[in-house]
Protein backbone atom coordinates (compact mmCIF):
# COMPACT_ATOMS: atom_id res chain seq x y z
CA UNK A 1 0.00 0.00 0.00
CA UNK A 2 1.23 3.56 -0.74
CA UNK A 3 1.10 6.24 2.17
CA UNK A 4 -0.74 9.56 1.34
CA UNK A 5 -0.96 12.67 3.61
CA UNK A 6 -3.71 12.53 5.79
CA UNK A 7 -6.06 15.53 5.22
CA UNK A 8 -8.97 16.25 8.36
CA UNK A 9 -12.30 16.19 7.04
CA UNK A 10 -15.69 17.19 8.13
CA UNK A 11 -17.27 14.35 10.21
CA UNK A 12 -18.88 11.80 7.82
CA UNK A 13 -16.15 12.16 5.28
CA UNK A 14 -12.47 10.28 4.13
CA UNK A 15 -10.65 9.97 1.23
CA UNK A 16 -9.64 6.85 -0.34
CA UNK A 17 -6.07 6.46 -1.18
CA UNK A 18 -3.93 3.88 -3.14
CA UNK A 19 -1.85 3.91 -6.46
CA UNK A 20 -3.91 1.37 -7.92
CA UNK A 21 -7.40 1.15 -7.44
CA UNK A 22 -8.06 5.10 -6.14
CA UNK A 23 -8.17 8.61 -7.73
CA UNK A 24 -6.00 11.54 -6.83
CA UNK A 25 -6.61 13.65 -4.04
CA UNK A 26 -7.91 16.72 -6.54
CA UNK A 27 -10.37 14.11 -8.20
CA UNK A 28 -11.17 12.79 -4.63
CA UNK A 29 -12.65 16.43 -3.89
CA UNK A 30 -14.75 16.80 -6.95
CA UNK A 31 -16.57 12.91 -5.79
CA UNK A 32 -17.09 14.32 -2.16
CA UNK A 33 -19.09 17.56 -3.93
CA UNK A 34 -21.33 15.11 -6.70
CA UNK A 35 -25.14 13.76 -6.18
CA UNK A 36 -24.93 10.63 -4.43
CA UNK A 37 -24.38 7.46 -6.33
CA UNK A 38 -26.93 4.79 -6.25
CA UNK A 39 -26.07 1.50 -5.72
CA UNK A 40 -27.41 -1.77 -7.43
CA UNK A 41 -26.78 -5.15 -7.68
CA UNK A 42 -24.29 -5.66 -10.61
CA UNK A 43 -24.41 -9.89 -11.72
CA UNK A 44 -22.47 -9.56 -14.76
CA UNK A 45 -19.30 -8.54 -12.24
CA UNK A 46 -16.43 -11.00 -13.46
CA UNK A 47 -15.22 -10.48 -10.45
CA UNK A 48 -18.00 -11.73 -7.87
CA UNK A 49 -18.70 -15.03 -9.53
CA UNK A 50 -17.08 -18.00 -11.02
CA UNK A 51 -18.05 -21.10 -13.18
CA UNK A 52 -17.80 -24.54 -11.80
CA UNK A 53 -18.40 -27.94 -13.04
CA UNK A 54 -20.27 -30.64 -11.61
CA UNK A 55 -22.74 -33.11 -12.35
CA UNK A 56 -26.45 -32.94 -11.47
CA UNK A 57 -29.19 -35.87 -10.30
CA UNK A 58 -29.08 -37.51 -13.21
CA UNK A 59 -24.97 -37.83 -13.66
CA UNK A 60 -25.30 -35.14 -16.79
CA UNK A 61 -22.32 -32.55 -16.93
CA UNK A 62 -23.44 -29.36 -16.08
CA UNK A 63 -21.58 -25.89 -15.79
CA UNK A 64 -23.26 -23.23 -13.14
CA UNK A 65 -21.78 -19.41 -11.54
CA UNK A 66 -21.11 -19.65 -7.97
CA UNK A 67 -20.32 -16.90 -5.82
CA UNK A 68 -16.51 -16.32 -4.91
CA UNK A 69 -15.53 -15.67 -1.47
CA UNK A 70 -12.35 -13.60 -0.51
CA UNK A 71 -10.81 -12.53 2.66
CA UNK A 72 -10.03 -8.89 3.61
CA UNK A 73 -8.20 -8.04 6.54
CA UNK A 74 -9.22 -4.19 8.39
CA UNK A 75 -6.94 -2.77 9.82
CA UNK A 76 -8.04 0.34 12.33
CA UNK A 77 -5.13 2.58 12.35
CA UNK A 78 -2.47 0.55 13.16
CA UNK A 79 -4.24 -2.31 14.56
CA UNK A 80 -5.50 -4.98 12.89
CA UNK A 81 -9.34 -5.25 13.83
CA UNK A 82 -10.75 -9.04 11.60
CA UNK A 83 -10.49 -10.48 8.72
CA UNK A 84 -13.77 -10.67 7.12
CA UNK A 85 -15.07 -13.36 4.18
CA UNK A 86 -16.30 -11.42 1.47
CA UNK A 87 -17.28 -11.48 -2.15
CA UNK A 88 -15.11 -8.24 -2.63
CA UNK A 89 -16.90 -5.50 -3.82
CA UNK A 90 -17.00 -2.26 -2.08
CA UNK A 91 -14.32 -2.45 0.76
CA UNK A 92 -14.43 0.51 2.07
CA UNK A 93 -17.68 0.80 2.71
CA UNK A 94 -18.14 -2.33 3.99
CA UNK A 95 -14.86 -1.51 6.02
CA UNK A 96 -16.44 2.09 7.79
CA UNK A 97 -19.62 0.17 7.95
CA UNK A 98 -18.54 -2.79 10.25
CA UNK A 99 -16.45 -0.40 12.67
CA UNK A 100 -19.88 1.97 12.51
CA UNK A 101 -21.78 -1.31 13.80
CA UNK A 102 -19.04 -2.52 16.24
CA UNK A 103 -19.06 0.75 17.60
CA UNK A 104 -15.49 1.07 16.97
CA UNK A 105 -16.02 3.88 14.93
CA UNK A 106 -18.33 6.85 15.85
CA UNK A 107 -20.14 9.05 13.95
CA UNK A 108 -19.17 12.13 14.53
CA UNK A 109 -15.15 11.13 14.54
CA UNK A 110 -13.43 12.42 11.87
CA UNK A 111 -11.93 9.86 9.21
CA UNK A 112 -8.51 10.99 7.51
CA UNK A 113 -8.21 7.99 5.12
CA UNK A 114 -9.72 4.68 3.79
CA UNK A 115 -7.19 3.02 1.95
CA UNK A 116 -7.81 -0.73 -0.13
CA UNK A 117 -4.91 -3.17 -1.89
CA UNK A 118 -6.61 -5.40 -4.05
CA UNK A 119 -3.05 -7.68 -3.62
CA UNK A 120 -2.99 -7.94 -0.14
CA UNK A 121 -6.23 -7.75 0.11
CA UNK A 122 -6.25 -5.64 3.41
CA UNK A 123 -8.48 -2.08 4.10
CA UNK A 124 -7.23 0.32 6.36
CA UNK A 125 -9.36 3.33 8.02
CA UNK A 126 -7.23 5.88 9.64
CA UNK A 127 -8.98 8.08 11.77
CA UNK A 128 -7.76 11.60 13.71
CA UNK A 129 -8.06 10.45 16.79
CA UNK A 130 -5.46 7.61 18.17
CA UNK A 131 -7.88 4.27 18.55
CA UNK A 132 -6.80 1.25 21.10
CA UNK A 133 -9.15 -1.55 21.00
CA UNK A 134 -7.24 -4.37 22.18
CA UNK A 135 -9.43 -4.99 25.13
CA UNK A 136 -12.67 -4.88 23.69
CA UNK A 137 -11.40 -7.53 20.70
CA UNK A 138 -11.03 -9.90 23.32
CA UNK A 139 -14.80 -9.99 24.11
CA UNK A 140 -15.53 -10.59 20.75
CA UNK A 141 -18.59 -13.13 20.32
CA UNK A 142 -19.72 -15.93 17.40
CA UNK A 143 -23.17 -14.37 16.65
CA UNK A 144 -25.85 -17.12 14.58
CA UNK A 145 -24.86 -14.93 11.35
CA UNK A 146 -23.05 -16.88 8.54
CA UNK A 147 -19.55 -16.24 7.65
CA UNK A 148 -18.19 -14.81 10.43
CA UNK A 149 -20.57 -12.16 12.12
CA UNK A 150 -19.35 -10.99 15.52
CA UNK A 151 -20.62 -8.69 17.84
CA UNK A 152 -19.16 -6.86 20.96
CA UNK A 153 -20.35 -7.18 24.87
CA UNK A 154 -21.39 -3.15 24.72
CA UNK A 155 -23.22 -3.57 22.35
CA UNK A 156 -26.17 -3.53 24.28
CA UNK A 157 -25.56 -1.08 25.74
CA UNK A 158 -24.85 1.30 22.76
CA UNK A 159 -27.78 1.24 21.43
CA UNK A 160 -29.87 1.23 25.06
CA UNK A 161 -30.07 4.92 24.95
CA UNK A 162 -31.11 5.74 21.05
CA UNK A 163 -33.94 7.56 20.27
CA UNK A 164 -35.53 6.28 16.71
CA UNK A 165 -36.95 8.72 14.79
CA UNK A 166 -41.09 8.82 14.22
CA UNK A 167 -41.52 7.73 10.75
CA UNK A 168 -43.66 5.55 8.53
CA UNK A 169 -44.58 1.96 6.76
CA UNK A 170 -46.86 2.73 4.14
CA UNK A 171 -48.22 -0.90 2.65
CA UNK A 172 -47.94 0.33 -0.32
CA UNK A 173 -44.29 1.47 -0.24
CA UNK A 174 -43.88 -2.24 1.35
CA UNK A 175 -45.78 -4.05 -1.46
CA UNK A 176 -43.90 -1.75 -4.22
CA UNK A 177 -40.35 -1.90 -2.32
CA UNK A 178 -40.45 -5.64 -2.08
CA UNK A 179 -41.50 -6.09 -5.70
CA UNK A 180 -38.78 -4.20 -7.13
CA UNK A 181 -36.35 -6.10 -5.32
CA UNK A 182 -37.23 -9.40 -5.93
CA UNK A 183 -37.16 -8.76 -10.09
CA UNK A 184 -34.11 -6.16 -10.26
CA UNK A 185 -31.20 -8.04 -11.59
CA UNK A 186 -28.92 -9.68 -8.73
CA UNK A 187 -26.58 -11.77 -7.69
CA UNK A 188 -28.54 -13.96 -5.87
CA UNK A 189 -30.53 -14.35 -9.24
CA UNK A 190 -27.25 -15.48 -11.01
CA UNK A 191 -26.10 -17.67 -8.62
CA UNK A 192 -27.55 -17.69 -6.10
CA UNK A 193 -26.19 -18.43 -2.04
CA UNK A 194 -25.57 -14.92 -1.04
CA UNK A 195 -27.73 -12.54 0.72
CA UNK A 196 -28.93 -8.95 0.29
CA UNK A 197 -29.64 -5.61 2.21
CA UNK A 198 -31.37 -2.91 0.88
CA UNK A 199 -31.71 0.90 2.11
CA UNK A 200 -35.40 2.44 0.99
CA UNK A 201 -36.78 5.40 0.31
CA UNK A 202 -40.59 4.82 0.32
CA UNK A 203 -41.18 2.41 -1.89
CA UNK A 204 -37.55 2.94 -3.79
CA UNK A 205 -34.14 1.25 -3.18
CA UNK A 206 -31.08 3.55 -3.04
CA UNK A 207 -28.71 1.20 -2.28
CA UNK A 208 -28.58 -2.38 -3.07
CA UNK A 209 -25.45 -4.23 -1.65
CA UNK A 210 -25.26 -8.18 -1.65
CA UNK A 211 -22.33 -10.28 0.23
CA UNK A 212 -22.25 -14.12 1.59
CA UNK A 213 -23.44 -13.04 5.04
CA UNK A 214 -25.91 -10.78 5.74
CA UNK A 215 -24.05 -8.83 8.18
CA UNK A 216 -21.45 -7.83 5.46
CA UNK A 217 -23.92 -6.66 3.71
CA UNK A 218 -25.49 -4.33 5.90
CA UNK A 219 -22.30 -2.82 6.63
CA UNK A 220 -21.45 -1.73 3.12
CA UNK A 221 -25.14 0.14 3.50
CA UNK A 222 -23.95 1.03 6.74
CA UNK A 223 -20.45 2.26 5.49
CA UNK A 224 -22.46 4.18 2.09
CA UNK A 225 -24.84 6.22 4.41
CA UNK A 226 -21.79 7.37 6.84
CA UNK A 227 -19.86 8.04 3.80
CA UNK A 228 -22.22 10.43 1.55
CA UNK A 229 -24.17 11.80 5.30
CA UNK A 230 -27.50 10.00 4.39
CA UNK A 231 -30.05 10.71 6.34
CA UNK A 232 -31.60 7.55 8.07
CA UNK A 233 -34.58 9.11 9.15
CA UNK A 234 -36.76 8.57 6.20
CA UNK A 235 -35.41 4.99 5.27
CA UNK A 236 -36.46 1.36 5.35
CA UNK A 237 -33.82 -1.23 5.76
CA UNK A 238 -35.01 -4.69 3.98
CA UNK A 239 -32.91 -7.88 4.46
CA UNK A 240 -33.25 -11.58 2.60
CA UNK A 241 -31.87 -12.86 5.66
CA UNK A 242 -33.81 -13.54 9.49
CA UNK A 243 -34.40 -10.70 12.06
CA UNK A 244 -31.84 -11.63 14.29
CA UNK A 245 -30.40 -9.40 17.43
CA UNK A 246 -27.71 -8.90 14.58
CA UNK A 247 -29.43 -7.22 12.69
CA UNK A 248 -32.02 -5.57 15.04
CA UNK A 249 -28.46 -4.01 16.67
CA UNK A 250 -27.05 -3.06 13.76
CA UNK A 251 -30.39 -1.77 12.14
CA UNK A 252 -30.51 0.91 15.29
CA UNK A 253 -26.92 1.45 15.58
CA UNK A 254 -27.71 2.78 12.10
CA UNK A 255 -30.30 4.66 13.19
CA UNK A 256 -33.16 3.31 10.81
CA UNK A 257 -36.89 3.18 12.35
CA UNK A 258 -38.10 0.28 10.17
CA UNK A 259 -36.68 -3.20 9.73
CA UNK A 260 -38.13 -5.87 6.62
CA UNK A 261 -37.04 -9.04 5.87
CA UNK A 262 -38.87 -12.03 2.94
CA UNK A 263 -37.39 -14.06 6.51
CA UNK A 264 -38.77 -14.96 9.61
CA UNK A 265 -37.43 -13.97 13.46
CA UNK A 266 -35.49 -14.90 16.49
CA UNK A 267 -37.07 -14.43 19.78
CA UNK A 268 -34.11 -11.87 21.28
CA UNK A 269 -34.50 -9.98 17.53
CA UNK A 270 -38.28 -9.09 18.98
CA UNK A 271 -37.50 -8.77 21.92
CA UNK A 272 -34.95 -5.84 21.13
CA UNK A 273 -36.74 -4.58 18.49
CA UNK A 274 -39.72 -3.81 21.23
CA UNK A 275 -36.75 -2.59 23.75
CA UNK A 276 -36.03 0.63 21.52
CA UNK A 277 -39.42 1.01 19.22
CA UNK A 278 -37.68 -0.43 16.18
CA UNK A 279 -40.71 -1.29 13.88
CA UNK A 280 -40.18 -5.19 12.83
CA UNK A 281 -41.49 -6.90 9.44
CA UNK A 282 -41.04 -10.22 8.59
CA UNK A 283 -42.15 -13.09 6.44
CA UNK A 284 -42.74 -10.40 3.60
CA UNK A 285 -43.78 -12.22 0.41
CA UNK A 286 -46.23 -11.26 -1.68
CA UNK A 287 -49.40 -10.32 -0.27
CA UNK A 288 -48.10 -11.30 3.11
CA UNK A 289 -45.94 -10.09 6.32
CA UNK A 290 -46.16 -10.43 9.80
CA UNK A 291 -45.33 -7.18 12.25
CA UNK A 292 -43.83 -8.31 15.58
CA UNK A 293 -43.11 -4.67 17.03
CA UNK A 294 -43.46 -0.97 16.11
CA UNK A 295 -46.78 -1.83 14.79
CA UNK A 296 -48.15 1.81 14.84
CA UNK A 297 -45.67 3.10 12.48
CA UNK A 298 -47.73 1.00 9.91
CA UNK A 299 -50.42 2.84 7.43
CA UNK A 300 -52.73 0.59 5.85
CA UNK A 301 -52.83 2.09 2.41
CA UNK A 302 -52.58 -0.33 -0.36
CA UNK A 303 -55.69 -2.67 -1.00
CA UNK A 304 -54.19 -6.68 -1.14
CA UNK A 305 -56.60 -7.91 -3.73
CA UNK A 306 -54.35 -5.74 -6.16
CA UNK A 307 -51.18 -7.15 -4.78
CA UNK A 308 -49.61 -10.08 -7.07
CA UNK A 309 -48.53 -13.02 -5.38
CA UNK A 310 -44.56 -13.83 -5.52
CA UNK A 311 -43.74 -15.68 -8.79
CA UNK A 312 -42.15 -18.62 -8.54
CA UNK A 313 -38.76 -17.29 -9.97
CA UNK A 314 -38.44 -15.37 -7.43
CA UNK A 315 -39.01 -17.33 -4.27
CA UNK A 316 -35.86 -17.93 -2.54
CA UNK A 317 -34.30 -21.25 -0.31
CA UNK A 318 -36.84 -21.96 2.07
CA UNK A 319 -39.47 -19.64 0.78
CA UNK A 320 -42.06 -21.63 2.78
CA UNK A 321 -40.20 -21.79 5.94
CA UNK A 322 -37.77 -19.10 7.69
CA UNK A 323 -34.34 -19.68 6.02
Amino acid sequence: MTDATALVLAPGSFISAGSRCHASLPDMMKIDKAPIPLILPDPSDPRLTERVAGTDQTGAAVEINVPVERPLTLYLNAQEIVTMMTIGDYPEYLALGYLLNQNMLKYDDVVTEVEYDDDLQVVVVRTEHHTNFEQKLKKRTQTSGCAQGTAFGDLLEAVESVALPQAELRTSWLYQMTHAINTMPSLYLEAGAIHGCVLCKEGTPVCYTEDVGRHNAVDKIAGWMFRHGVDAADKILYTTGRLTSEMVIKTVRMGIPILVSRSGFTAWGVDLARQVGLTLVGRTRGKRFIALSGEGRIVYDQNVAFVEEESARHKRKGAERDD
